[in-house]
């Protein structure tokens, strides 16, 4: 099953109102937000700075009067030039292309599991600008297999659970870490759909260079179909 497919089938869910923040959060307190190289708000601070972005979410959500910002499928990012573990000679090869979505909001948000699933794996991904600590969850719906990634959370999430462990969609399964434990971010989830995890245990790219993006727009579906926020 190809990702349109997969897309296609996850989508049906979009109504039920899936969570994967706070659920007591309404989808009306979320915003979008774009942090792609086009936006111009960007160059008005230093965005090596996890300081300076936390600033700026902040200050973007109380501009806006919300509790969430989201987007980043896709999106084309300066943000990680800061970090040699992104970074390439080769133009074509640098990671700079997000495969996931971004919810920003406070550290110690709760994060729940989007769909009914097992515990596949965890990991601290310690690498600066990594995802810091990781749990994705395996899914079997229908005899569909594929599996969600949420990162930056805290080093606490790791200690919940153990590999096989049934979670329930809705089911709080982690919180959301603070600068020193999620790789240097100001505090977001990154939640990732996959269709497959090619053996990787614990982690998964979230980010892509533009020689590999066809691939990876096949293997990933995009969340905020999923979720339902492309009609917010």
């Amino acid at each position: 099953m190809n990702s349109n497919s997969l897309s296609s089938f996850l989508s049906q869910w979009s109504s039920k109102d899936l969570n994967v923040i706070d659920a007591s959060i309404p989808k009306s307190d979320y915003i979008a937000i774009d942090i792609s190289k086009a936006n111009p708000d960007l160059n008005s601070f230093d965005v090596s700075s996890s300081l300076a972005w936390e600033n700026y979410i902040t200050n973007y959500l109380l501009q806006h009067n919300k509790q969430v910002a989201f987007g980043g499928y896709l999106e084309q990012r300066n943000l990680y030039n800061r970090s040699t573990y992104f970074s390439s000679q080769s133009k074509a090869e640098q990671r700079n292309i997000h495969l996931g979505l971004d919810l920003w909001c406070p550290a110690n948000t709760a994060v729940s599991a989007c769909f009914d699933g097992t515990i596949h794996s965890f990991k601290n991904n310690t690498n600066f600008g990594d995802y810091g600590p990781t749990i994705i969850l395996e899914h079997k719906i229908e005899n569909q297999i594929f599996y969600t990634l949420y990162g930056h959370l805290n080093i606490e999430s790791l200690n919940s659970f153990t590999k096989g462990d049934k979670v329930a969609q809705g089911q709080t399964i982690a919180y959301l870490g603070d600068v020193s434990v999620n790789g240097d971010y100001a505090p977001h989830l990154h939640f990732q759909i996959i269709k497959d995890l090619q053996n990787n245990i614990g982690d998964y790219p979230g980010v892509c260079c533009l020689d590999d993006l066809e691939f990876y727009k096949v293997n990933t579906v995009n969340p905020e179909v999923v979720l339902g926020f492309d009609i917010i």
